[in-house]
């Protein structure tokens, strides 16, 4: 009976409220035989959820490794390719973390300002370019550095300047100065002078852009600065998009 019962939903396709499908299957069974049913079912679930999310994670490290290898050598040296695959090879050792277990590493370290933000300029500059747009950088801050993650630094930073480049318009500029003992590091636009007639991009554009899932990145910076003792602020005003992350300053010469 309890067999009959379960076939329809092991076959079906369609997605049952998780309470009613419990509830089905436990009626009439003892509580204790309830309970191990319902952990075995939930078990049965997320062992496949897992499974399908490795799936999928193998599937992204195995075109990110003949990106790799197929790199020509002038691009290496621009230093732009290597640093992106740099971040997602991290990204991914972090996903296989959270999926499969074992500690996510967070270490802090002196990161310098200048160059994480000419890696970051090294990286978006082409993309920007190919957008009609231009990305420069103004450095007040190129003898300072901030205590902190450098991957989770480059992820704040490459979030705020996708949030400008889809969001903003005219040209894209990050700004770093020492203001009052922290690290402010600025990623704003011009604003739109008009209505914006955005050309669609190529599907392969339109689907890697992430374009249809809102706010996802900005919730990332956000999170960042606060793990960094810091803080996160966005502003519009006549049409320009600021935001802004503030991190505590750490002198390079007051190492050690």
């Amino acid at each position: 009976m309890l067999a009959e019962h379960l076939a329809p939903h092991a076959c079906s396709g369609e997605r049952l409220t998780m309470a009613v499908e419990l509830a089905e299957i436990a009626a009439g069974l003892p509580m204790a035989a309830s309970f191990a049913l319902v952990s075995g079912i939930s078990g049965l679930r997320e062992g496949r959820r897992r499974a399908s999310l490795n799936e999928a994670m193998h599937e992204l490290r195995r075109p990110l490794q003949v990106l790799a290898l197929s790199l020509p050598g002038e691009q290496e040296e621009d230093g732009a390719c290597d640093s992106s695959l740099r971040m997602a090879a991290v990204a991914l050792d972090r996903l296989d973390r959270e999926i499969n277990g074992g500690a996510v590493e967070r270490d802090r370290e002196s990161v310098a300002i200048e160059p994480l933000l000419r890696n970051a300029i090294r990286r978006w500059k082409q993309v920007v370019a190919l957008n009609g747009r231009t990305l420069r950088l103004r450095c007040a801050a190129a003898d300072c550095a901030v205590a902190g993650n450098e991957f989770e630094l480059n992820q704040a930073l490459d979030n705020l300047i996708k949030n400008a480049l889809e969001h903003g318009g005219g040209a894209l500029t990050v700004d770093a100065r020492e203001i009052g003992g922290r690290i402010r590091l600025t990623v704003f636009d011009e604003g739109w002078l008009q209505t914006p007639q955005r050309s669609k991009g190529t599907d392969l554009r339109e689907r890697l852009s992430g374009r249809t899932r809102h706010g996802h990145g900005l919730r990332v910076a956000a999170r960042i600065a606060r793990s960094h003792g810091g803080s996160f602020g966005l502003r519009r005003s006549g049409g320009r998009t600021e935001a802004r992350l503030e991190l505590p300053l750490y002198r390079m010469e007051e190492k050690g």
